[in-house]
Formats: structure tokens, sequence, C-alpha cells
């Protein structure tokens, strides 16, 4: 299994709705669960992975707490701006501990993925870790 989402192999994250200085975006890639992005309210809320690389993508897991339901979507291009919806996830609530959720894609490359929070269990989401599983693992 390789984790192409990680930032240590130059994936970033080039968009994200929200931000707060404590809890920044690029702690989604950076492979640590006890470092987050939290949202600041309001719904939907999203963020955008790029790779490094064009990158085969079976399945993505993501490690958050309060999203209630996740919207996946891919783009092959060198600019994030034409998405295809792969996939969708609704997430059991968990309290007291973090949301784990696999998610089986296509196994089709992409450049970009876009993660699209349309709910959740509260005002404020947030996510841990996201990783990436690749066709040939």
């Amino acid at each position: 299994m390789i984790d192409p989402s990680l930032s240590s192999l130059g994936a970033e994250v080039v968009v994200a709705t929200s931000s707060d200085n404590n809890h920044p975006p690029e702690n989604i890639i950076d492979g640590n669960t006890n470092t987050f992005w939290m949202s600041t309210g309001m719904f939907p809320q999203e963020f955008v992975i790029r790779f490094a690389q064009s990158t085969p993508v079976s399945a993505v897991t993501v490690d958050s707490y309060n999203v209630k339901h996740l919207n996946i979507e891919k783009n092959t291009s060198q600019n994030a701006t034409q998405f295809e919806f792969v996939a969708e996830q609704e997430c059991k609530h968990t309290e007291g501990h973090l949301q784990s959720n696999t998610i089986l894609l296509n196994g089709s490359n992409a450049t970009h993925l876009r993660f699209v929070i349309t709910s959740g269990y509260d005002h404020f989401v947030s996510v841990h870790r996201v990783c990436v599983q690749n066709v040939h693992t």
C-alpha cells in the first residue's frame, strides 16, 4: 500500500473552504491523526488534494470527527476546475473517537481529489487524515 496523499510524497491541499491557524488544511495530509483540519461551521465544506503526479486510486480512507455525509470527486487535469463524482459515504456517528471510513473508488487515475462534506453531526467537523490506496497494493 502506498499513501500518495502524504505531504512527504509531494501532495498538497490546494483548496479548503475554511481555515484555522491552529488547525490548517495541511494537517489532513501530514499522516498524523493527532493533528487535524477543522471547519469553521456551515455546510458544505470541502478540500482538494493535488497529487505530485497522476495517481491510480482504488480506495480512500478518511479519519474524521462529526462528518455525516461526504462526496468524493476526481479530476485528471493539471487545473482543479472540473470534477467528476466518484463516490459518497454516509458516516456513522462515533462519540468520543475518530470515524474511520474506507471508500472504494474505481481505480482510475486522478491528479486531484475533492472531498465535499455536505453535512455533519455538529456545526463543526474535523478531518485528521486522508490515506489513498493505489490499485497496485
